[in-house]
This record gives C-alpha cells, structure tokens and sequence, in this order.
C-alpha cells in the first residue's frame, strides 16, 4: 500500500476529514498530530478489534519515530485503561508481529520493553509483589513510573533497596514513609 491509500483509509475509518492528505503526506508533524486522534478514538472504543490493524497502518509510515512514538501513545493509554494483565497480555501479543516489521531494530526493542513494562505495572497493579528480578527486567522509566504512583509498601521498600537510579530510590523510601502507602498488596497500583 502506500501512505496515501493508508492514510485515506485511516482518515475515513477515524471519521477525520479536516486533514488534508496532500498536505499530511509531505509534513510528518501533520501526520503525527492525525495519527494522535486516531488513537485517541481508538483508546476511547470499547472494542479492541482494529487496534492491530489500525497499528500495523500506522507503523508503516515511512519516519520510523513518528510511528513508534504513537505506537507508546496506543500502548500506554489502552495499559491504563486495561485492569486484567491476561486481557493486556493478549492485546499486546497481536501487535508482535507488527513490531518485527519495523526496520530499526532499537525500536523494535523499545516498544517490545514499553509493553513488558506494562505488563509488569499490570500484574503488580492486580496484587502481585514482583520480585528483585522482575522489577530489574523493567525500564528505568517503569521504575520510577511505579515508585511515583504506587501505593503498595512492598513494591515501595523493593523499589527503595533496588531500583537502578538513586532518584527513584530516594521517590519510593520517601513515599514508603507516607501516610498515603497502604500495607495490603492487592491495592499496589
């Protein structure tokens, strides 16, 4: 396909037609801020069906960053929106060989870590207390991701001994010392 026929075809499906496709085809910021409110109405959907779909078209763009920092923008909104990590797990497994196709492989990697993040901020959301191990095979991103939201003592005090950077560790002993934190790990996000 080419980015014309992929971008009349995104455009029509999201019921965007205020955006010149000529003009959208020379200008990737102009691409960028369509494929933003595409996901936006996709997130909003309760139906995840065209996610894939809808993903690969937009991964095919010929800028590689424009695509993969709207790929984060899908995958970070719909992990917080999803509660189940099985749902997410199964929702992200179909973008997989999405990824594969993209041509730099340093990119392929960031998004594949950004979905193992969130599968991990998933599972510890639901109750489970990760271990050392499972929180080191997060990015430092996710680290302090947590350790500025969670409310969970023990995922605190493991993010306080072990995160990789002194801020994040210095971010969760001090919420650990809160009155906000809360001692039940069922209640970890």
């Amino acid at each position: 396909m080419t980015l014309r026929a992929d971008l009349t075809a995104l455009f029509t499906g999201a019921g965007i037609d205020d955006v010149d496709i000529d003009g959208a085809i020379k200008d990737e910021h102009l691409r960028s801020a369509a494929y933003r409110r595409i996901v936006a109405k996709t997130v909003a959907s309760e139906n995840r069906d065209s996610d894939r779909a809808i993903m690969a078209t937009i991964l095919r763009d010929p800028e590689e960053m424009v695509s993969r920092s709207v790929f984060v923008e899908l995958v970070d909104s719909i992990a917080l929106k999803m509660t189940d990590p099985a749902e997410f797990e199964r929702w992200s497994a179909e973008l997989g060989p999405e990824i594969a196709l993209l041509k730099v492989a340093g990119n392929r990697e960031f998004l594949r870590r950004r979905i193992n993040d969130w599968k991990t901020y998933l599972a510890i959301r639901s109750g489970h207390v990760p271990t050392a191990d499972e929180l080191a095979a997060v990015t430092d991103w996710m680290q302090r991701f947590l350790a500025q939201g969670s409310k969970s003592l023990p995922v605190l005090t493991l993010l306080a001994e072990t995160a990789r950077t002194k801020k994040t560790r210095n971010i969760a002993k001090n919420r650990a010392g809160s009155r906000e934190v809360i001692t039940n790990p069922d209640s970890s996000s």
